[in-house]
């Protein structure tokens, strides 16, 4: 789960992490009654779930308070599009207003949790204020990674280490120190999967601010954080993304045509391969897992009609917990009740009552292919394609 700029601030406060002054608005009148209690002079961001933002017109420095109020008007209830949102871009309800800083030098700073070691990895670099990846393109040298050992936490050799790999002065090394061990904290205490501060500025008077903020959260472990439950802006997510999770669905959102409908996720992400290698490419990645019942099949299944890019679906069950006959139900209730389905449907079922599930779909008014094997789906997906 993702939460705005000013919420992810307001966390970082509480764990003794230094922040701009500011405060979030929602109309051009709140705005322009910070700007004027911050001294006129501030910087106004859209707040959206996407980066990118300052390159797609949604961040200014203004000089004065009825300046502040202007450009909010003009963000508010538009869509920002930034090279994360895609064309549709994302719609912009409040924005964050805080005092402008005068800055010596931009870092990034970062914790999350690496694949390779399986554990939480500090990230940092002296090339903050640019996309990350950007940086370790161009100069990985740039890049720096320290492990952090979940037993022992962040040490103090650690702190000495990204002060002088991001070429900062020694009486940085207590507060950078000071500054990544509390990150780690809120990082742990509140189950992030990453913890983002581009760009840590340095200010000319010697401060340490985070002037932009970016938490994510482990979803598995929302259920301990009712407090970060109340912080979901689903007006930022996908529709169809928002409605899945209603039913426990594991559901994203693809740029592709073919609707996949799977129960495990790996059997998904192979669903998926067998998408491509059919010379198509997903719209879904999309698990009911294992002991999905006929109505989680069904709201799965209108979940993939309800996307008008879908052209074509495939669907592969292996029956287990999940019975096929179950599956079958599920699809065809799901069909009468959006009205039919126009679109061609590849299935391949196998496992625990198979043959039902078979004759369920073969006797149903859809327009169906049943195959044996992943192989089979592969050349129906092709026909289908022409």
């Amino acid at each position: 789960m993702k939460i705005h700029e000013y919420q992810a601030k307001k966390i970082l406060s509480e764990f003794k992490i230094p922040v701009p002054k500011g405060d979030a608005a929602s109309t051009p009148q709140e705005a322009r009654e910070i700007a004027q209690r911050l001294g006129g002079g501030v910087v106004v961001k859209a707040q959206v779930h996407a980066g990118g933002r300052g390159k797609a017109g949604g961040v200014r420095v203004v000089s004065s308070a009825e300046e502040a109020k202007q450009f909010t008007a003009s963000l508010l209830g538009k869509n920002l599009v930034t090279f994360q949102t895609g064309p549709q871009g994302v719609s912009v309800r409040q924005v964050l207003v805080e005092e402008a800083m005068d800055i010596e030098k931009e870092l990034y700073l970062a914790i999350l949790i690496d694949s390779q070691s399986l554990g939480p990895v500090i990230v940092a670099s002296e090339a903050g204020g640019m996309e990350i990846e950007q940086v370790a393109a161009r100069s990985p040298g740039k890049i720096l990674q320290v492990q952090v050992d979940p037993v022992l936490g962040v040490q103090p050799f650690q702190g000495r280490k990204l002060t002088y790999g991001m070429g900062l002065k020694p009486e940085l090394v207590r507060p950078i120190t000071d500054l990544v061990s509390n990150l780690y904290q809120l990082f742990v205490a509140k189950d992030c999967s990453l913890a983002e501060i581009n760009p840590l500025v340095v200010t000319k008077d010697g401060r340490l601010l985070a002037l932009d903020a970016k938490l994510n959260f482990d979803d598995d472990a929302l259920f301990r954080h009712g407090e970060l439950r109340e912080l979901q802006d689903t007006s930022q997510e996908d529709p169809l993304e928002v409605e899945a999770a209603k039913y426990d669905i594991q559901y994203i959102k693809l740029d592709g045509d073919v609707g996949c409908m799977v129960n495990g996720a790996g059997l998904a992400m192979a669903t998926m391969d067998t998408t491509k290698k059919a010379g198509a490419e997903p719209a879904n990645f999309l698990d009911v897992g294992g002991g999905a019942d006929e109505q989680k099949i069904s709201q799965a299944f209108k979940i993939i009609l309800s996307d008008p890019k879908v052209k074509r679906i495939l669907i592969n069950i292996f029956g287990g917990i999940l019975r096929c006959d179950v599956a079958a139900r599920g699809i065809v209730t799901a069909a009468q009740e959006m009205g039919g389905v126009k679109v061609p449907i590849v299935v391949r079922m196998s496992g625990t009552n198979v043959k039902e599930g078979r004759e369920i779909l073969s006797s149903s008014a859809l327009k169906v292919t049943l195959v044996n094997d992943l192989g089979e789906a592969a050349k129906a997906i092709k026909t289908s394609i022409g």
